[in-house]
């Protein structure tokens, strides 16, 4: 039962006729392909309509890890378009976990993701079988590489905790939902316009959840 409630989650959250994998996004990712393999790895998806990149709260965690651990952490940010391509993101995440565990088996791997990034963060690490247009789902044994998951502003916290779905990951999960933030707070459904402003990456920045993630993260890498 729990499965099909995943599953119909993900029916009602995709969008119908997404567009195609391109061919270009087939290929290992850089990380994958470079020489030398970090301590550790951040792979961030950011939020809807942030600019290519890990966005404010990824590259915010990884500056914070490299300053608590003092270990070599390289950042991979999710390659996709960050509109409504949650299957995108998810595709890449996934193909790049897989490709660094075949070519660095001795990193730790972070999952990070705010607000539609935590939600490909959620379809990668849930969702054991391909569905919709989502490809390339992570082996189980991958699970062994992923040291952490810190999520930020995750709308699937109206169903639950990504915990709930994926109890391999429980102990090494911290998902952060900043006041009235009304994505993730489903105890106040009304009035979304004033309260959005507690969605914002800065506002989950100022508020020091940010270090909140990067400390759970720390002692877990």
């Amino acid at each position: 039962m729990r499965g099909r409630r995943w599953s119909a989650l993900l029916a009602a959250t995709l969008s119908v006729g997404l567009p195609a994998i391109a061919p270009q996004q087939l290929r290992l990712t850089p990380a994958a392909e470079a020489a030398g393999c970090p301590d550790t790895e951040l792979v961030f998806a950011r939020g809807r309509n942030e600019a290519p990149g890990a966005g404010q709260i990824g590259n915010t965690l990884f500056t914070r890890l490299q300053a608590k651990t003092g270990k070599n952490i390289r950042l991979y940010a999710v390659r996709y378009p960050a509109n409504t391509e949650v299957d995108l993101g998810a595709n890449d995440m996934s193909r790049h976990i897989q490709a660094m565990v075949a070519s660095c088996p001795r990193t730790r791997i972070v999952v990070g993701g705010y607000s539609l990034g935590a939600a490909v963060s959620d379809v990668v690490l849930a969702v054991p079988l391909p569905f919709v247009t989502f490809r390339n789902p992570l082996p189980a044994a991958a699970a062994g590489n992923i040291a952490a998951v810190a999520l930020f502003g995750n709308g699937f916290q109206w169903v639950g905790p990504i915990t709930s779905f994926s109890p391999v990951y429980r102990d090494r999960t911290i998902e952060l939902c900043h006041g009235d933030d009304p994505v993730c707070n489903p105890t106040i459904p009304q009035n979304w316009r004033a309260r959005w402003p507690d969605h914002l990456a800065p506002a989950y920045i100022k508020a020091g959840l940010v270090e909140r993630a990067a400390n759970f993260v720390a002692g877990r890498i």
